[in-house]
């Protein structure tokens, strides 16, 4: 589990100031479920992931990781707790899907990074949890966007975490790859166990697909829940306020609001 205590989070400038981006968060993200973190641009969803993931200090607070805080960890043992997966597109020449995805292992294997035959095991395992057996002796540099965000994903199955946090994971994909994306990142959550945690700007799809939210906005609270629970408590609709949008408590989708009638046949 991960619990978040009075959290903030930011980054250092010059001549030691701090900028804060956002403070006094407390939340938990739920185990082996698939959440999805919600919020406009420069909200600081991306900060948030980084610092959750240590790849940025916190400013104050405690993130706690199975009842420790995050910084008690060392980078080998925080390495077999979470697994990340970052919005950059990644540039990687003359390697194969497999040799990506085995990079996973390094927690795991001795100096000289030789995989065991469990290794390679669970490097096969992962692959194929991903949906991308086949394309193991690919080069990486040959994927399409989607087939390469499914070799990330599966790098962090192989590191045998039972955290995964991604950053914007359906980001270059269209719309039909989204979907499957999402799908895929749900189907792990609930068959394996994983607890996954993802910033989105995808809404719909997060609303049909997540087993809760984290709805973040610049200067309040993050508000979290199942779909559900926030559409019926008004958070979802207030979340989504905009004379263009109406938010649908029912059927959990927005609703554009046309800005000129149209014309009948």
């Amino acid at each position: 589990m991960i619990k978040l205590k009075d959290l903030s989070i930011g980054y250092a400038g010059r001549h030691q100031s701090v900028t804060v981006i956002a403070d006094h968060i407390n939340a938990t993200i739920p185990d082996r479920q698939l959440t999805c973190l919600l919020g406009p641009n420069g909200v600081g969803k991306s900060t948030l992931l980084k610092t959750l993931t240590a790849f940025q200090p916190k400013l104050a607070g405690e993130i706690l990781l199975d009842g420790k805080d995050i910084d008690s960890y060392s980078e080998r043992q925080l390495a077999r707790k979470i697994g990340v997966v970052l919005t950059e597109r990644t540039s990687v020449q003359n390697m194969t899907v497999s040799e990506l995805v085995a990079l996973g292992r390094s927690p795991y294997t001795g100096f000289w990074g030789r995989l065991s035959s469990d290794d390679e095991d669970i490097v096969n395992e992962a692959m194929t949890l991903a949906g991308i057996q086949r394309l193991a002796h690919r080069s990486i540099d040959t994927l399409s966007d989607g087939e390469r965000q499914r070799a990330m994903i599966a790098k962090a199955l192989a590191q045998h975490t039972p955290f995964i946090c991604l950053d914007e994971p359906t980001s270059f994909l269209d719309f039909p790859s989204k979907v499957e994306m999402l799908q895929l990142l749900s189907s792990l959550a609930h068959n394996t166990g994983k607890t996954i945690f993802l910033s989105t700007h995808d809404v719909e799809l997060a609303l049909q697909l997540a087993d809760s939210l984290w709805l973040m906005q610049p200067g309040k609270p993050i508000l979290s829940g199942s779909p559900r629970q926030l559409a019926a408590d008004g958070s979802l609709s207030a979340f989504f306020d905009s004379p263009a949008i109406t938010f649908d408590a029912a059927s959990l989708r927005l609703l554009i609001q046309s800005s000129q009638p149209r014309s009948g046949r």
